[in-house]
């Protein structure tokens, strides 16, 4: 089955196209180092709101009257002097981290949770799905808000050694340096996506479950003795990893944007670290003069955006050929 789907996935010409883009992206972010001319935080106060050279002579008018335009920067310069090209690709290190490990603690929890209230049934059932409503019940940006201000306010001073504050923040260190961008505090968006955002997926496998568990090789399974576990990780699983993977796959460029916009209201990864959105909210504040701040992270968001969702439908084709062409 997941040959067969791999090659209708390979077949589907944008799927490939969003796969290669979310590719070069990753690769980028990984190797930022060697690939970034400088520094996300270096900065001169002399190449401060600096428009680049070609993108002066593309706009209309004589920008020269009122932009500072100078050929240093490849995108120009952000208002502390710091190369915005630099920064997009230190900015990656953010986003993607986020959408990616975002999405991978949404399908723990979520599968986790769905799995047990869609086996179990009954009482069980009941009761985790009707804390799945009241969590539904509640706007899911507002609740990653509120989180993401308790810890801002909270967990982001320094906190006494032995506290649970301590432990979590002795894990966003390890975070930080492992993506290369200290003091960025990426562990607790992860941990706010992550918390807010599994009830989709915790629904859709308790449904998928609830429809194979009566099945005759399930049947079977607790006929010769096979324990929950056994029978769920072994037989159920794998027979619903299909639609959880697409789910999974098009919920990331949510993720991504609620990055985005967490950053953009102050409340995602900590300055000097680049985010695609706190650049975007930087550059909006110069964008008559200086629109390259506003214009190229605006761009680079959105491919990312297409690229994960064209990458999601061709998922969902190649999984269910039943959907192709469908809504």
């Amino acid at each position: 089955m997941w040959i067969a789907a791999w090659r209708r996935l390979i077949r589907n010409r944008a799927a490939v196209v969003g796969g290669a883009i979310i590719i070069v992206m990753v690769l980028a972010a990984a190797f930022a180092e060697q690939i970034a001319p400088y520094h996300y935080a270096e900065g001169d106060s002399d190449d401060n709101y600096m428009l680049p050279l070609w993108l002066a002579k593309v706009l209309p008018g004589n920008m020269e009257d009122y932009a500072q335009i100078g050929g240093k920067f490849l995108l120009g310069a952000d208002y502390l002097g710091r190369d915005v090209f630099s920064r997009l690709i230190y900015g990656a290190r953010v986003s993607l981290p986020v959408g990616l490990v975002g999405a991978a603690m949404a399908l723990l929890i979520g599968l986790i949770y769905g799995c047990i209230a869609g086996y179990y049934g009954g009482k069980v059932d009941n009761i985790m799905m009707r804390i799945v409503d009241v969590m539904y019940a509640f706007p899911t940006m507002l609740l990653v808000i509120l989180l993401m201000a308790l810890v801002k306010s909270t967990l982001g001073t320094t906190p006494q050694p032995g506290t649970l504050a301590y432990f979590l923040n002795q894990i966003d260190a390890v975070v930080d340096r492992s993506l290369g961008l200290e003091g960025s505090g990426m562990f607790y968006i992860f941990l706010g996506i992550g918390v807010t955002t599994w009830m989709d997926i915790a629904r859709l496998a308790r449904g998928q479950i609830l429809s194979i568990k009566e099945q005759e090789f399930v049947q079977a399974s607790r006929m010769i003795g096979a324990r929950d576990l056994q029978i769920v990780v072994r037989h159920i699983l794998p027979n619903i990893m299909g639609p959880v993977v697409v789910l999974v796959t098009l919920s990331i460029p949510s993720y991504i944007l609620m990055e985005v916009f967490l950053s953009f209201i102050g409340l995602g990864v900590d300055a000097p670290t680049p985010s695609w959105g706190s650049m975007i909210s930087d550059g909006a504040r110069a964008m008559r003069s200086y629109p390259n701040q506003v214009l190229f992270p605006s761009i680079v968001l959105a491919v990312t955006m297409f690229a994960f969702n064209f990458l999601g439908d061709g998922l969902r084709d190649a999984l269910d050929p039943r959907m192709k062409g469908t809504l």
